[in-house]
């Protein structure tokens, strides 16, 4: 059942990930979660793919957000345990993803749908989107880090303005903000959020990707994963790196020229 719910396909390096319950609109359930977490997994590891779309089915919502007849019955510590921290570990995951990821918004984002969105590195939104962060309204907070990556993109006044009222921010107001990075009617954005895909794609990914960690390192304010990361394949593309590697395999001192 769950992977009905989610929907995935891959063509000329461009992958696409759509919640798959419009009737629901699309709101997300534990099953949804792992079934996305399985896919980003591989993506990860995939050479092929340059950039990830995530989107919802029909034309209503992207996603309304976590399903509430899932974790309204649920413990406060099966909550925590199960519910909150496999969220965010599947958000997090997206937002670490080496590929650029795209949030293709096509109608209602609240609640877990815009924590799914905040954690892509690009929104694109039809018009007249809604955009909200309801869950004071049902006496509970954001989770899945959708606080910490709100602050981020619009900083903490206007994420305190969205999460204390609960109220809907018209799309348009939204791009204001910064929180979309651009707005489509209804006929052209289809167009819109694949030109933006191949725009991408078009470029030499492992420079796209390096400038994708870059650009988060800065703004975690610790750039350690990064550097770490970027320094170990640069060692590794030195003749001294691959002298280091030959002269393990072949069990005798290395020969190193530093270069």
């Amino acid at each position: 059942m769950s992977t009905e719910r989610i929907l995935f396909e891959q063509t000329d390096g461009i992958a696409r990930l759509t919640l798959n319950r419009p009737e629901k609109l699309n709101c997300i359930d534990p099953g949804m979660l792992e079934v996305i977490d399985g896919h980003l997994r591989v993506l990860d590891r995939d050479p092929r793919t340059r950039v990830l779309i995530i989107t919802g089915a029909g034309e209503r919502a992207f996603s309304v957000g976590a399903d509430i007849t899932v974790w309204a019955d649920l413990e406060p510590i099966e909550m925590w345990r199960d519910w909150v921290r496999t969220g965010s570990a599947v958000f997090d995951r997206l937002a670490r993803l080496r590929i650029p990821t795209i949030a293709a918004l096509n109608g209602y984002t609240f609640g877990g749908g815009l924590e799914l969105a905040l954690a892509c590195d690009l929104r694109v939104a039809v018009a007249g989107t809604e955009i909200g962060s309801p869950e004071v309204k049902i006496a509970t907070v954001p989770g899945w880090g959708g606080t910490g990556r709100l602050v981020a993109t619009i900083g903490a006044a206007r994420a305190k303005q969205l999460i204390f009222t609960g109220e809907r921010l018209p799309v348009d107001q939204a791009l204001a903000w910064g929180l979309v990075n651009s707005v489509h009617e209804r006929d052209a954005f289809a167009a819109a959020v694949d030109e933006l895909a191949k725009a991408i794609a078009a470029n030499a990914p492992i420079s796209v990707q390096l400038a994708k960690a870059a650009i988060d390192a800065h703004g975690s304010g610790d750039p350690t994963m990064a550097l770490e990361a970027m320094a170990g394949a640069l060692a590794g593309m030195t003749e001294d790196g691959r002298e280091g590697t030959a002269a393990f395999r072949e069990k005798r001192p290395p020969d190193f020229k530093g270069r």
